[in-house]
């Protein structure tokens, strides 16, 4: 009978050949994704340019988007249509959602010009492009759980479109219960999945430097401890 040999503290030693698909994926996971990559302590100094802040600001936003957006769902309208404190928390629902739009806009054009695809992010981009298009659903059925007079306007203009194209049958936007399961479980399931793989692709890359900068300083950050290389980073 053969046991895995394991240090003073307990932990079993780590094998170089996994047998097992779960020690396979660890493998897999931590070859794609060291601890210095996930949570890296130095940045490229060119991340201090605005140009690297807008996408911080979208993730910022969306994350009071789904706080504000628990409470107002605990709450229900006859809370934010009464109260004054729920009339604020729906109203910064509402803009930060504007505001997410707006940072992730600026930060879309911005990686645009700068080519944000190279060095093997076309991936990256896409996740980018595609959280931006799922949002815009997510907004959407935002808008028509208003329940007032503009979310049932909103509502009967989009069904009028949505039959035309023939997915009105799946997506009834006058069927608010259905709606409201697509905003608040689908959707933002959606955005989150999304958006945390477009991050983990960024850290497994690395942030995609300027034009003007060569492509190995944006990997000095991720240069072992040991390297002479010089390092251009901020902490």
């Amino acid at each position: 009978m053969t046991g895995q040999a394991t240090p003073a503290h307990g932990l079993p030693v780590e094998d170089s050949d996994a047998h097992t698909w779960t020690g396979r994926a660890r493998k897999w996971m931590l070859g794609k994704l060291p601890p210095d990559k996930l949570l890296p302590e130095d940045q490229p100094s060119y991340v201090m340019s605005w140009a690297y802040v807008f996408g911080m600001g979208a993730i910022a936003s969306l994350l009071w988007i789904i706080i504000s957006g628990v409470v107002l769902g605990l709450n229900g309208p006859q809370w934010y249509h009464v109260s004054s404190l729920g009339s604020f928390v729906n109203s910064t629902h509402l803009w930060s959602v504007e505001l997410f739009f707006i940072f992730m806009v600026v930060h879309l054009w911005l990686k645009f010009w700068m080519a944000a695809w190279r060095g093997g992010r076309v991936l990256t981009w896409i996740t980018g492009m595609l959280s931006f298009v799922v949002s815009i659903v997510a907004a959407f059925t935002g808008y028509l759980l208003q329940t007032n007079f503009d979310s049932q306007w909103i509502a009967f203009e989009a069904k009028d479109a949505l039959n035309a194209v023939g997915v009105g049958a799946w997506f009834n936007v006058a069927n608010l219960g259905q709606i409201f399961v697509w905003h608040i479980t689908l959707l933002p399931l959606a955005v989150g999945a999304v958006v945390v793989l477009h991050v983990l692709l960024v850290r497994v890359h690395g942030v995609a430097p300027p034009l003007e900068a060569a492509e190995g300083d944006a990997q000095l950050l991720h240069a072992g401890p040991d390297s002479t290389e010089p390092k251009d980073v901020v902490r």
